[in-house]
Order: C-alpha cells, then sequence, then structure tokens
C-alpha cells in the first residue's frame, strides 16, 4: 500500500509540475485573429463589477455613451451564470493607427443618473471592457525593483476627493480614458494580433506634481496602496471645454491638443459628477509592437507571483499525508496484521479465549445502519460530485477551459455534473442493494432531487436577492428554465438508468454473517466520542487544502485570475487521500472499542471537513473582505454554504468508501464459525 500510495503521490506531482509550467495551449477551433493596418476593432463591454458588494451589473445601467444600436453578444451558460453581458461601445479603434483625444459623446445625468453614479464610485465599481477576448486590465507595479507586474481587472467609474483647502468630499468621473494595444506583427505578411489590452498608466511627467494632492489638477491621478504595491492610473477625470458650437465629434475641445504628447494640456477642475451639467467623454488609444506571442498572451496575465507559497501548501499537505501514511501502514502491517495472526491461532487452540476487540463485533459490523436509503443517496450525490470534479479538472490541466473561453470553467462543470448523474444512480443502487433494500425507485428519485433540489432552492432565494437589487448577475427566467431543463431532462433520467443497471446486478456478499440479534456497545471513554471523534476527523482533510482555499476564495471575491489548475488537481489528490486515510484510522479505533455504527460515522468523519471550511469562509469575510451591504453579506454566506454542503458530500463519500473497504477487507482475512 505505502508503495502505491507513492507512486500516486509522484505520478499527481509530475502532472501538477506539467500543468502549471505549462504555456500557450489552447482549445482547437479557438483560432487567432488577424487584422491588417486600419481593421476595425471591436470594443465590447461585459459588466460592472465591484468586490464591495459582489453585485455585477450593466454597463448601460449607467448612464453612459450609448452607440447607435446597442448588439448584445452570444453568451454561454457560464457567461450568463456569472452576470456578463457582453455589449458594444461606442469606442471607435483601428488596428495600428493611434488616435488621441476622440470625443465618444457630450451628455447630461439626470439627478437619478448622477446619484447612480455616486453609488457606483462609493461602491468602488469597476468597467470591464474585452477586445478580440481580452480583458480590459491595469498595470500594478510592486515597489520593489525586480518584482512583477501584476495586472487588475477594469478601471474604476471614478473617485471621491476634495478640492484644494475643502474638506467637503465630491464626486469624479473617469471620463477620459488612455487605452494601450499590443500586438504581435507577423513578419512576413502585414497581418499582426492582439496580445494585450491595457488601460496605460502615465508616467509622473504626464502630470503635473500638484495631481498628487489636489483634484483642481489637470489630472486626477488615483493611487491606491496595497501593502508593496503602488499604481497610478490613466484614469482621468477631465472638465473638457469646447471652441465654439458643439458639432459632435469633430468639436475642437480647448483642453485637448492631439498634436502633443501630453493628452491633456489644461483644466481648471477635474469633471465632478453633478446633475443637468455636460459631460464630455474622451479618450486616447495607442499601439505597441509586442513580442509577445498570440499562443502566449494570457501568461503575463495568469502568471504567479507567489508560486513559493502553493509549494509551501503542497508541503504541508504532504506531511500530513505522510503523517495519516504512517499510521495506516502501522494498522495495515503491524497491528491489524497481528490481530488477524491471533484471531486465526485461537480458532484451532482447544482453550481459546473470548474473542476481544474488532473481531468481537463481526456478528453486526455490516448491519444496516438506520437512515439507510438516506445514506445511499448522500453516497451516490458524492459519487457524482466527484466525477464532476475529477473530469473538470483534468480537462482544466490540459488547457482546455482556457480563461479565453469565458464562462467554459462552469459551463463544463454544471455538464460534468448533469453526465455524472449515471453514476450517482448507479453508486446508490448498489449500495441499497448491499443494505437488502427493494424500494429502489424511491432512493432514485431522492439521489435525483435531493441534493439538486436543496442547492436549487438556495439558488432561487440568492437570485430573488439579486434580482430585487436589479443586477445583472440576476440569472434570467430563460436561463433558468435552461438549467430545470438539463436537470429534469437529462440528469434525472441518467439517475434512473444508473439506479436500473446498479440494481440489476446481484449484491455483493457479506464476509460474515450478520446476527440477528443486534449485541449492546459498551459505554465509550469521553475521547472515544461521536462528535470528538467526527470533528476531529474532519480537522485534517481541511488543513491539507486551506492554504489553496484562500487562493480560491480570492480569485473568486477579490475577481482575480485563477489558473493553477496543476496545484489545485495535486491538492485534490490530497484531500481524496486524506480524507480516506482518516476515516480508515478513526473507524479501526472504533471498532476496536466494539462500536459497530461505522456507516454514518465513517461518512461525517471526512465530511466534517465542510464545518471548518464555512467556518474558514466566516473568517475571511470579516478580515479579507470589504463588503458592507447586508444583501451582499447574505449572498456570500449563502453562495458558501452551497459549497460548504457539496465539500461536505465529497470529502464524506470519499471517507465512507474507504471505511466500506477497510472493513471488508479486515474482516474477509480472519476464521470466523
Amino acid at each position: 500500500m505505502a508503495t502505491h500510495l507513492a507512486v500516486l503521490l509522484f505520478l499527481a506531482v509530475l502532472l501538477a509540475g506539467a500543468a502549471t509550467s505549462a504555456r500557450g495551449f489552447y482549445l482547437p477551433g479557438v483560432a487567432p485573429a488577424d487584422f491588417r493596418r486600419k481593421d476595425a476593432l471591436a470594443v465590447k463591454v461585459s459588466q460592472l463589477s465591484s468586490i464591495k458588494t459582489q453585485l455585477p451589473y450593466s454597463y448601460y445601467s449607467l448612464p453612459f455613451c450609448r452607440p447607435d444600436a446597442i448588439v448584445d453578444s452570444a453568451e454561454n451558460l457560464g457567461e450568463l451564470l456569472r452576470g456578463d453581458r457582453i455589449e458594444n461601445t461606442p469606442y471607435v479603434f483601428e488596428m495600428r493607427e493611434p488616435r488621441m483625444c476622440q470625443i465618444v459623446c457630450k451628455t447630461a445625468f439626470t439627478q437619478e443618473g448622477a446619484n447612480d453614479v455616486k453609488e457606483k464610485i462609493d461602491d468602488d465599481y469597476r468597467i470591464n471592457m474585452i477586445l478580440d477576448n481580452l480583458p480590459l486590465v491595469v498595470p500594478i507595479k510592486r515597489m520593489d525593483k525586480d518584482a512583477r507586474t501584476v495586472y487588475q481587472h477594469g478601471v474604476h467609474v471614478g473617485v471621491k476627493g476634495q478640492y484644494s483647502g475643502s474638506k467637503e468630499e465630491k464626486h469624479f468621473i473617469h471620463n477620459h480614458l488612455t487605452f494601450l494595444v499590443k500586438y504581435h506583427k507577423d513578419a512576413k505578411t502585414d497581418l499582426a494580433r492582439i496580445v494585450a489590452f491595457e488601460v496605460k498608466p502615465f508616467r509622473l511627467t504626464g502630470c503635473p506634481k500638484s495631481a498628487w494632492s489636489t483634484a483642481s489638477s489637470v489630472c486626477w491621478m488615483l493611487i491606491i496602496s496595497q501593502i508593496s504595491f503602488i499604481v497610478i492610473y490613466a484614469e482621468c477625470s477631465v472638465k473638457h471645454e469646447h471652441d465654439g458650437d458643439w458639432k459632435g465629434n469633430a468639436t475642437r475641445l480647448k483642453t485637448c491638443d492631439p498634436h502633443s504628447r501630453r493628452l491633456v494640456l489644461d483644466s481648471n477642475s477635474p469633471q465632478e459628477v453633478e446633475a443637468n451639467k455636460d459631460i464630455i467623454f474622451s479618450y486616447d488609444v495607442n499601439f505597441e509592437e509586442s513580442n509577445i506571442k498570440w499562443s502566449s498572451r494570457w501568461d503575463t496575465y495568469l502568471l504567479m507571483t507567489d508560486d513559493q507559497i502553493h509549494w509551501f501548501s503542497i508541503i504541508n499537505s504532504l506531511m500530513i499525508v505522510l503523517f495519516l501514511s504512517g499510521m495506516v501502514a502501522m494498522i495495515m502491517l503491524r497491528t491489524l496484521y497481528r490481530d488477524i495472526t491471533k484471531y486465526n491461532q485461537l480458532d484451532v487452540e482447544e482453550d481459546a479465549q473470548e474473542e476481544t476487540g474488532w473481531k468481537l463485533v463481526h456478528g453486526d459490523v455490516f448491519r444496516p445502519p438506520v437512515c439507510a436509503e438516506l445514506l445511499c443517496v448522500y453516497v451516490g450525490t458524492g459519487v457524482q460530485f466527484f466525477g464532476m470534479l475529477l473530469v473538470t479538472l483534468i480537462f482544466a490541466i490540459l488547457g482546455i477551459l482556457s480563461p479565453s473561453n469565458r464562462g467554459g470553467l462552469m459551463t463544463a462543470m454544471l455538464f460534468a455534473w448533469v453526465f455524472m448523474g449515471l453514476l450517482a444512480g448507479y453508486s446508490s443502487a448498489r449500495l441499497y442493494k448491499v443494505f437488502k433494500g427493494s424500494e429502489w425507485k424511491k432512493v432514485t428519485v431522492k439521489t435525483a432531487m435531493m441534493f439538486p433540489g436543496t442547492i436549487f432552492a438556495i439558488f432561487f432565494v440568492l437570485n430573488a436577492l439579486i434580482w430585487g437589487e436589479r443586477s445583472s448577475g440576476a440569472v434570467p427566467f430563460t436561463t433558468m428554465s435552461v438549467l430545470v431543463l438539463l436537470w429534469f431532462g437529462i440528469s434525472v433520467p441518467l439517475v434512473f438508468v444508473g439506479s436500473y443497471h446498479g440494481f440489476k446486478k446481484p449484491a455483493t456478499d457479506d464476509p460474515v454473517r450478520t446476527n440477528k440479534i443486534p449485541r449492546p456497545i459498551p459505554e465509550q471513554p469521553w475521547y472515544m466520542h461521536p462528535a470528538m471523534l467526527v470533528l476531529l476527523g474532519g480537522l485534517l482533510p481541511f488543513g491539507a487544502v486551506f492554504i489553496e482555499l484562500f487562493f480560491i476564495l480570492t480569485s473568486i471575491w477579490l475577481h482575480q485570475f485563477y489558473y493553477i489548475f496543476g496545484f489545485l488537481f495535486l491538492v485534490f489528490v490530497i484531500l481524496v487521500l486524506t480524507c480516506a486515510e482518516i476515516a480508515v484510522v478513526l473507524c479501526y479505533f472504533q471498532l476496536c472499542g466494539e462500536d459497530y455504527h461505522w456507516w454514518w460515522r465513517s461518512y461525517l468523519t471526512a465530511g466534517s471537513s465542510a464545518v471548518y471550511l464555512f467556518l474558514y469562509a466566516g473568517f475571511y469575510f470579516f478580515t479579507k473582505l470589504d463588503i458592507t451591504r447586508a444583501v451582499s453579506g447574505v449572498l456570500y454566506f449563502g453562495y458558501m454554504l452551497i459549497a460548504s454542503y457539496a465539500f461536505f458530500v465529497l470529502t464524506g463519500t470519499v471517507g465512507f468508501y474507504a471505511c466500506f473497504w477497510f472493513t471488508r477487507l479486515i474482516y474477509s482475512s480472519v476464521k470466523i464459525d
């Protein structure tokens, strides 16, 4: 067993290393787009997002400049569930044709519109744009010289500040953006491919020094310090002025000189958000040739700056696995081997003493537990969830679920879950057959409905709250109908098909006979109390994954890139091994105490790690997030409750099957009359 474990871990490390070092692998069919000089480039928006509220909104929910006709792009199921609403914009780019101080539109906010913009500025909302399937990012440079540049999603709607000599706080909108499009040019042709889409930071010479301390400067420079980060955004708030009558995009602005290197030359004050006051939106776009190839254009966004922490997490988890493996090896190779040898010798001796230890409960160890149907349902659901995660992770580490396929990860998980219903039905029916049950259709219905129904009910309530906030994150009725169709049209029938074939196969015989009269269980010491063992059992599996869990929560709730699926797969393997080993160890101690109620205990022992997951989610909420809205807090804990429930089902099933295999193995190895 130890040899097999070492081989498994070695292969997992190799696979994780290969996945984390892979670069530029894309799903076949995602072809690059080649552009000639002056080709039109479609700039799109996906959503307004905020880490404070976690409620996405459509870009045009604010009174921004609109194109003549708003066109929605085709979106997959994952994008709709994420709250993306990809739409066109009035920004006009032409490949490799720089433009300076281009007017987008002139608009005036109504009182309601001005209040909406101020609210979004208060909540730190960002505008998320897309060009050639690349997200708009802001480079953030660390203060230390050798540090790599990291990238932030989107640009802020605006900023709050004070005029010089005033204590009154004002809201200023970022109505002037400077874009930078990087491209890789083919040396043999005039074709080029887009490899980066950024908002270019100003240099310190871009605006006068007064910009750092006063709002009456030429550019409103937003300075953000985060630990060792400092960044100056080219999100300028400029109160534009123009000469003569308004002539649309052909109007000559006093505050811009397109022939100067500096984009904004003069402004009495930044653009304050006020009702019924004209606001002119403008932008600059520059193009820069890059050595980055199209196949590697995501590498800069996905580059890990904290890989040492991940490896520390892996080593920490491996130490837990090796510790548990040592205990299992000791039980299997020494204690258990000695017990089996002693029991077999006692059977042939005339002066055989009374049986002791785990052999004493051989007549009750395979007695069906209470609520056996419910256990079958949860085991089948756990197998379904395990299969979904395994398939998704394999596709992810192979690069098929690339971030260029927006929403692809969530879509893949949904479809994998639906089709894994076949395994759920088969597993629940096989276990139900072991318990000598006959109402397999009843178990099948519960398997198909219980877990998905609970998740759907919670999701429906959360979605109603999002609808109440008029957020684009609310799942539309048509999308909800698609989810219900996948559930009842595909998943439920597959569960029935799996159950039919699983129940039709002959039941697996128990290694020993079960007595008709249950044996009384002796009083257990305090440290063998079921609650004590269950809580202790969940601590080690959680300890093996909690560091990686931090990065997962950060990527979800702080809107950062996460693409280290190689590490995630290795952590998943370690989690499975940890759950299996801790369940086997505690199951052995339980049987030695002559307590044969191991069925549910084995499930709850590993599944209790979900309790620690939910508690850690609460700790993360109060220490790492800046969520102030009650609705946002309910959404956070609602979604983390769903995640914890799924984690309970997954880990509990792993622990159950480990103990199921362990008990059948040891009781088939002794001679019993």
